[in-house]
């Protein structure tokens, strides 16, 4: 995966666990959606993109989902789309993942750099689909799971080459529930 690429945060999620919507929390003063954008950003990214409704894009350009309630492979497929003409690849990040550092985005765009394979997954104890580097490449093949009726990310990595890059579990961890912002 060579050349430029960009970066997406996705917002759309339901947020039940959470009773609110997660994006537009903050942590430590900051916005989950605009602390992922600002990780992202500080890595090199460029630009970085807010996938889903405009209310939840924080200080980010938004991009509405093209499959909103479809989950977050939806979300990919619309960052792919989105920045197909201007990046080779797109990271894609959860928005409830606001320890994230740049050092884990900066380890995942080196061996993108280097790899030949359609993403590059960050990976703790397991790996974290929304946590990776999306190539152009494998937009054909999200594609025709999602017409096929795939909504899981991880059933459709079996028909990509996937490669895995080791993360500081801290960094990877979701904010689900409000005890999951005071169990830091």
């Amino acid at each position: 995966m060579a050349g430029l690429i960009a970066g997406a945060v996705l917002v759309g999620g339901s947020s039940r666990r959470m009773g609110r919507d997660k994006a537009l929390i903050h942590v430590d003063g900051i916005a989950m959606v605009d602390r992922i954008g600002g990780v992202l950003a500080s890595a090199g990214l460029a630009p970085v993109l807010a996938i889903g409704p405009a209310s939840l894009a924080g200080g980010l350009e938004s991009c509405e989902d093209s499959y909103p309630g479809e989950g977050p492979l939806g979300g990919v497929l619309t960052a792919l789309a989105r920045t197909a003409g201007i990046a080779s690849a797109v990271c894609v990040v959860a928005c409830d993942t606001p320890w994230l550092d740049k050092a884990s985005i900066a380890r995942l765009i080196e061996v993108a750099s280097v790899a030949d394979a359609d993403v590059v997954i960050a990976n703790t104890d397991r790996i974290e689909p929304l946590c990776a580097i999306w190539n152009n490449a494998s937009a054909p093949t999200l594609l025709q799971a999602f017409a096929d009726g795939e909504r899981a990310i991880r059933r459709v990595l079996g028909a990509l080459s996937v490669v895995t890059v080791a993360v500081p579990s801290d960094v990877l961890r979701n904010v689900n529930t409000p005890d999951d912002l005071l169990s830091r």
